[in-house]
């Protein structure tokens, strides 16, 4: 009795597994689900447990055993996605920027989307100039420690605090200088609220970035925002296309086309390789996502697309969830009181201490800011990319540009917009966010002072990796980083030839299955007595009798000879 007990203990245990799931303002919620349980059964618990109805712009993230990131398909087992073993670890994170944020209709869904673009700052994702960015920042002050007290707030208090990658101290004194006299009396609802109207209006905003190359090899940046397609590359923008004008998004391997009808019926394709064959199919999921979701006007319109080409295999995909029309009619019936909402406030964050007492170096190991220290000495060699795309070469290092305004930007689609002097960047996340409005300024910036997080860091979090012991080689573990690359390099080299002869082979078999059904047609013409009109119409012609008597009947007899002499030969041995 008692082993029949522990076994079916055991079983029980077999098909459940613990998740972790890593909120928003880095607090986890941990739980265990069946083995065979969705995605999104796992995305409603956290929902509840947030008490959040709109849902729809969030998503799950994981990372898998290669470092790439993906969004957690709802629909599909989370046990036959993921690629490692549990227990699983994973991230709650905006999906699709609203277009207006600030006109959510619940606090606690702006206050979420705050705490998303909160962290885009931080890791130089979302990028503005001086001005702007003095007043983000002291937004977030209002928000997270109230009005200013001198009894609590001592002279140079923004100091330790860390909004961007890389700020100065005359950054500093403006944010605290803003939000000592020009925004006294806010509260938290308010202040988040006008910072999410300011940070819709920059360029950036609800920008993705995922590092490729074009057809130069030149590096670009691709992104998906609320409003089209966008193509970053050097100091420029050199492409942005509206929802409406894409057509087609199409991936093979490593490489991605976009598809576009643009003024006066001018047809376009954009060409760019991603680092991967597993990042371009992220950034082709990515691009048909956001496109099912901004462009259609209803979800029954979604269809099931497909990046396949006529005789090659290719992945089919499609965007199960609700369009961004149908999200705001959903919001605007919400009738409930406000749920109560428990703000992080000086709480310190593993991935984003943005705001934490005292100095910024108590809030990274010794080891870790020499890490950081070391990678900024002696340059960025790959692409850390602090978004949700997967590490590549880069020869970028610029620190980052000068959004304009939107609507300078909609208008300017049909030609190169020149952003700055500066390159763009969105993952050197040791590269100051906010662009100076004067040159000098970037100039006199000073250096790291303490704790911004790398994007490496960021990746470690999400992912669920300890971080380095304090006796960890860094020169070592880039040696082997180093090696490892190589090793993967062979193999893709490996993975490419073997696609090539797949290619090869399925091109054969469909063009012998297209000669056998000619065959077959041509015998059912030739041999058959069928008494139908288009084949008496085609029986008929000169051309088929003279085909027929010319060499038809030439090749049978030549067969059946053939087969009689084998047959002769089967019988005499």
């Amino acid at each position: 009795m008692l082993s029949r007990f522990m076994s079916g203990s055991i079983r029980n245990l077999e098909r459940e597994y613990s998740c972790t799931v890593r909120l928003l303002d880095d607090s986890e919620y941990t739980c265990t689900i069946q083995r065979d349980a969705k995605g999104q059964y796992l995305f409603d618990l956290i929902c509840h447990h947030l008490n959040l109805l709109e849902k729809d712009y969030f998503g799950i993230r994981y990372v898998d055993p290669d470092k790439q990131r993906h969004w957690l398909e709802l629909p599909k087992s989370i046990a036959k996605q993921m690629k490692s073993q549990p227990p699983f670890t994973m991230c709650l994170r905006l999906k699709f920027y609203p277009p207006d944020p600030a006109a959510l209709k619940e606090e606690i869904t702006r206050y979420l989307v705050f705490l998303q673009i909160k962290r885009d700052l931080y890791h130089g994702r979302l990028l503005c100039k001086t001005s702007d960015a003095a007043m983000l920042a002291a937004h977030i002050l209002q928000a997270e420690i109230g009005d200013h007290d001198p009894g609590k707030h001592p002279e140079g208090y923004s100091s330790k605090f860390q909004f961007f990658p890389k700020q100065s101290e005359k950054l500093e004194r403006r944010i605290a200088d803003l939000h000592k006299t020009e925004l006294i009396g806010q509260t938290p609802e308010t202040s988040e609220r006008n910072f999410l109207q300011k940070a819709q209006m920059l360029e950036t905003y609800g920008v993705d970035p995922h590092p490729c190359k074009d057809v130069s090899g030149n590096p670009a940046f691709l992104a998906f925002t609320p409003f089209g397609f966008v193509v970053l590359q050097g100091n420029k923008r050199v492409h942005f296309i509206k929802w409406n004008e894409v057509t087609k998004l199409k991936f093979e391997g490593k490489t991605f086309n976009v598809y576009a009808n643009q003024k006066e019926d001018k047809k376009i394709i954009l060409t760019y390789f991603a680092p991967t064959p597993e990042a371009c199919k992220h950034l082709w999921k990515c691009g048909v996502e956001n496109q099912a979701f901004y462009k259609l006007e209803k979800s029954s319109q979604v269809r099931t697309v497909s990046s396949s080409n006529l005789f090659f295999k290719g992945s089919r995909f499609r965007y199960s969830g609700r369009v961004a029309k149908e999200v705001m009619e959903q919001s605007a019936k919400i009738k409930r009181e406000p749920p109560e909402i428990h703000r992080a406030g000086l709480v310190p964050s593993r991935s984003c201490p943005s705001i934490t007492h005292g100095p910024r170096l108590s809030s990274v190991p010794r080891t870790r800011r020499r890490a950081v220290h070391i990678s900024i000495m002696e340059g960025l060699e790959s692409l850390r990319d602090s978004a949700h795309s997967t590490p590549v070469r880069s020869v970028s290092h610029g620190e980052s540009f000068m959004p304009r305004s939107r609507s300078l930007a909609t208008d300017a689609s049909d030609r190169v917009a020149v952003i700055s002097d500066e390159a763009y960047s969105p993952s050197d996340s040791v590269l100051p966010t906010p662009v100076a409005e004067h040159s000098m300024e970037l100039a006199v910036s000073r250096q790291i002072n303490g704790a911004p997080c790398s994007i490496e860091e960021e990746k470690e979090s999400e992912a669920g990796t300890p971080p380095r012991g304090e006796g960890g080689d860094f020169g070592a573990d880039s040696r082997s980083a180093q090696e490892g690359a190589g090793g993967d390099s062979a193999l893709s080299e490996v993975e490419q030839v073997n696609k090539f002869v797949l290619s090869v082979l399925r091109l054969l078999l469909v063009t012998i299955g297209l000669l056998f059904v000619l065959l077959l047609l041509l015998i059912i013409l030739t041999e058959s007595d069928l008494d139908i009109a288009f084949l008496s119409d085609i029986r008929q012609t000169p051309e088929f009798e003279q085909f027929h008597y010319e060499y038809f009947c030439p090749l049978r007899r030549w067969f059946a000879c053939k087969l009689r002499w084998v047959g002769g030969l089967l019988i005499n041995k």
